[in-house]
């Protein structure tokens, strides 16, 4: 006798630098961060989940907003999940990546990515329940929209392996 489960497979999707998702079933969304953070945003109540990815704070001109810019990026999740349906008082955020390492850049822009973050997320009352910041170390991050699981893989140097199409020694 064969079972067949509820629950419908998660499918995969690769969240590139500069780039937000919000999938309609549930998904393994996954990513490679330094400096960059990435938010992600859960509906307890809906079970639905979202990320952003982004490289640089922030932007104020009108005609270059996109979400490589954090105040884009973090803005741009939090509508894209209320028009989804979403009550504000049902998200929960956690926070990834800001890294630096002054072997690659004298500016510590991973700082200044987990400030604009954590700002707009507190001025819309959305609760950061975990972070893993900082360090000097890349991460890698998986994270299961249907059921809120999160994997974070730290490595010393990030390998063009480490991107998608994934190939070779990863």
């Amino acid at each position: 006798m064969t079972q067949t489960s509820e629950k419908p497979v998660a499918q995969d999707y690769f969240l590139k630098p500069g780039y937000i998702y919000l999938p309609d079933r549930p998904t393994t969304i996954s990513t490679v961060l330094g400096s960059s953070v990435a938010v992600s945003l859960y509906d307890r109540s809906l079970k639905t989940g979202g990320m952003n990815h982004f490289l640089l704070p922030y932007v104020e001109s009108s005609e270059k907003t996109t979400a490589r810019y954090g105040n884009v990026a973090v803005l741009t999740l939090i509508r894209m999940m209320t028009a989804n349906g979403s009550n504000k008082s049902n998200l929960e955020a956690q926070l990834f990546g800001g890294a630096f390492n002054s072997k690659y850049s004298k500016r510590d822009v991973g700082r200044d990515n987990l400030r604009t973050a954590k700002q707009i997320l507190a001025g819309r009352k959305i609760k950061v329940v975990s972070e893993d910041t900082g360090g000097e170390l890349g991460r890698k991050i998986v994270f299961n929209t249907g059921t809120y699981e999160i994997v974070i893989l730290k490595v010393d140097r990030l390998r063009n392996s480490d991107w998608y199409p994934y190939s070779g020694d990863r």
